[in-house]
């Protein structure tokens, strides 16, 4: 993936309106007013994945309190995140990106090396979005363990 396509901090944030995992629409104008963490990951109940979510999940509290949302992002279908919701006690929206397009505006889904292969795929990134919708940080190839936590500390939370 080119450089070009990856989003910085002061650009505005790329709108979204997803589907959560009831169906129900969510956009990023709902948002506004509050920061937002809006986070990438590739597949609902695989363990890095599920990792990265309960760790968020265990820091919610602490990032509410400091004025963050979280909302996570994913190709899987509303149905597949409700079971992931359930199943793992979370209580963000998950919201459901089938065709990738909220995705790739984002930056969030392209080319990338898995086991030394050059494939298409989703780029597990985590994005911070101030309170204006514009982008305060742009977080690439974030490793599922420990990511929360370093993100806590750059937040300062």
């Amino acid at each position: 993936m080119s450089e070009q396509q990856r989003l910085a901090p002061g650009d505005a944030a790329p709108e979204f309106s997803l589907p959560d995992a009831d169906g129900k629409t969510v956009a990023l104008a709902d948002y506004r007013g509050r920061s937002l963490v809006v986070y990438f990951y590739p597949a609902a109940s695989t363990p890095g994945c599920t990792k990265e979510a309960c760790d968020f999940r265990d820091s919610l509290a602490v990032l509410d309190d400091a004025g963050f949302d979280v909302v996570g992002i994913s190709p899987d279908k509303p149905e597949k995140l409700a079971k992931f919701r359930d199943a793992e006690g979370l209580t963000f929206p998950l919201l459901s990106d089938v065709d990738k397009s909220v995705m790739a505006a984002w930056g969030a889904f392209g080319e990338k090396k898995n086991y030394g292969k050059v494939v298409q795929g989703v780029i597990r990134s985590t994005f911070v979005v101030d309170p204006d919708g514009k982008i305060d940080k742009a977080l690439y190839n974030v490793k599922a363990t420990g990511h929360v936590d370093r993100l806590r500390k750059d937040l300062g939370v």
